[in-house]
């Protein structure tokens, strides 16, 4: 039989933690999976500091299992992997399973070190700060106008039905950037109230769309 010196380093702590907008919930496992304390963490930079001295002080932190390492967890995350601890991304328990147990962040914390700790959580978090997270990060802004474009043209289509016949014949059948063209150019004269605000709002959704064509030209750079 081996003896557990040669097979278990009892300095080594795993920490759990459960990760929120406004605070992290960490617990800390001994070498022998015994909860040695838990506390929770200040989402801020001094706070994922107080989080690796509170957990240093009982141990040798090498393994972390963090949940939401993308999103609520990404900024401990690189706390963690700067200061040299192996951070694994751990998932959310679904929610069958928490309604059955209870919502408990410290219960989640402690489920998210277990799981490191028996070795069913081994996804290494990848660093997040290269050139694959810029991409991600500017797609965003993309994606996002993308998105406002398609609503805006739909939009002006939808107020283009409605408008009095003189403005909306000449504008039939024209492709959208002719179309998007014609209603920058529109005017309000002799219209009356409706068809002048029918017009000021062509007005303002074509020269919307242009702007967005513009930023999604150039996030293309």
């Amino acid at each position: 039989m081996i003896a557990l010196s040669k097979t278990v380093d009892r300095n080594e702590i795993v920490i759990g933690v459960d990760t929120h907008k406004d605070c992290h919930v960490a617990v800390a496992l001994s070498a022998l999976g015994a909860v040695l304390d838990s506390r929770s963490f200040p989402v801020t930079a001094d706070g994922y500091q107080d989080l690796l001295d509170w957990s240093r002080n009982m141990g040798r932190v090498t393994r972390a299992g963090v949940e939401g390492t993308g999103s609520y967890g990404v900024g401990l995350t690189r706390a963690l992997q700067a200061a040299g601890v192996h951070v694994i991304e751990v998932n959310r328990p679904n929610r069958a399973m928490r309604r059955r147990r209870g919502k408990s962040d410290v219960v989640d914390a402690e489920a998210a070190a277990r799981a490191v700790f028996s070795g069913e959580a081994t996804a290494t978090v990848k660093s997040g700060d290269g050139p694959i997270e810029a991409i991600r990060v500017l797609k965003i802004a993309k994606d996002s106008a993308v998105k406002a474009r398609v609503q805006a043209v739909n939009q002006l289509k939808a107020v283009l039905v409605n408008a009095p016949a003189g403005v909306r014949e000449p504008l039939d059948g024209l492709a959208v950037p002719q179309l998007l063209g014609w209603c920058t150019t529109l005017a309000q004269d002799g219209l009356g109230a409706a068809g002048s605000a029918v017009v000021h709002t062509l007005r303002r959704l074509a020269r919307r769309v242009q702007y967005l064509d513009a930023e999604i030209k150039n996030s293309r750079r």
